[in-house]
């Protein structure tokens, strides 16, 4: 059973691997993080990160042989990392919801937006009748900004514009109440002004529900607009995690403060963006020590050597020799 007093979301050590003929590639490097209910977690990074490696793995959604090598996920105190497929269905949607980048993607375009609501209802939710579930699939609809939902809920979702679909797959996640949302970049296909309103809706309705949250994302504005803590992954590797503002504003990892540097300053007149230099490694040629020291300016002997712990900065963590005394 559930226990209400633990952390929502529990990641410790987890280790993901993909074996092939040539060896094992380990997309996931000990990667530890907790998420409290209510809370939205941001996770940041290029692509190749790990981000949605660590959502795949927690969603027990991992393609194969992708396989969770060791490490443990907990949820709400129960362990749920090594249940059987079976079981791991049972779980996804009634007590952890997922929100993909392309809200056509998880809508059928043969069935309308109620009957997939009540269908989600009623399966996560056995003894709720069709007449009970349709009246929350209509309530579901209201809450998440649908107009009309007593008439929408019969629509198709080619009769729905882009920013909608995101609302109908919105409240899909939230239909069975789950006590985790899986939020993969639920805004990148989204203009700037549906983005303010969908991850604003995301944050009252998490808030609202007690929901823990695990925002995806490689946008450094709808973190800052939306997460109360943030966690930058590099190479399959999580590498400082602490409250937005400190992260944002004081960054203490190299690599974060090379990504917040590439940001654009609104009304700055510059000639050049920052870059950073070089590119994320492919799994088979992860550097040793400190996976971000061929990029990194500050990089010394001892960062080529040994990889750092995450060690304890001013407001949150950072895996960085700056902290331990051993970069020269």
């Amino acid at each position: 059973m559930f226990d209400a007093s633990q952390p929502c979301l529990e990641v410790k050590n987890l280790v993901v691997e993909f074996p092939n003929r040539h060896g094992t590639l380990t997309a996931l490097n000990d990667v530890s993080l907790s998420i409290q209910p209510g809370e939205i977690l941001g996770v940041v990074g290029e692509s190749g990160a790990g981000k949605s490696m660590t959502g795949a793995a927690i969603l027990g959604l991992l393609e194969r042989p992708g396989h969770i090598a060791s490490g443990q996920i907990t949820l709400a105190g129960r362990r749920i990392d090594q249940l059987a497929d079976r079981e791991m269905e049972k779980l996804r949607g009634r007590e952890i919801g997922a929100i993909f980048q392309d809200p056509l993607t998880s809508l059928n375009p043969l069935f309308t937006v109620g009957a997939q609501l009540t269908e989600t209802i009623r399966r996560h939710i056995p003894d709720t009748s069709r007449t009970a579930a349709r009246q929350r699939a209509i309530a579901l609809l209201r809450e998440v900004g649908i107009p009309g939902p007593e008439e929408r809920v019969d629509h198709y979702p080619h009769q729905f514009s882009g920013g909608m679909r995101q609302r109908v797959v919105i409240a899909l996640a939230l239909a069975a109440k789950p006590r985790l949302i899986i939020a993969d970049e639920p805004t990148t296909a989204l203009d700037v002004s549906i983005q303010a309103q969908i991850t604003g809706l995301l944050r009252r309705l998490c808030k609202d529900h007690d929901t823990a949250v695990m925002l995806v994302t490689h946008d450094m504005g709808v973190i800052a607009e939306t997460a109360d803590r943030v966690a930058v992954m590099y190479a399959g590797r999580l590498i400082e995690i602490g409250p937005v503002d400190q992260v944002l504003k004081a960054p203490a990892h190299p690599y974060t403060r090379g990504l917040m540097a590439s940001i654009p300053a609104l009304g700055a007149r510059i000639e050049k963006l920052h870059q950073i230099d070089g590119a994320m490694p492919r799994l088979n040629a992860i550097p040793s020590g400190c996976a971000f020291n061929p990029r990194c300016a500050m990089a010394g002997p001892h960062c080529r050597r040994e990889r750092p712990a995450m060690v304890p900065t001013s407001a949150g963590q950072a895996a960085c020799w700056l902290y331990q005394g051993g970069v020269a």
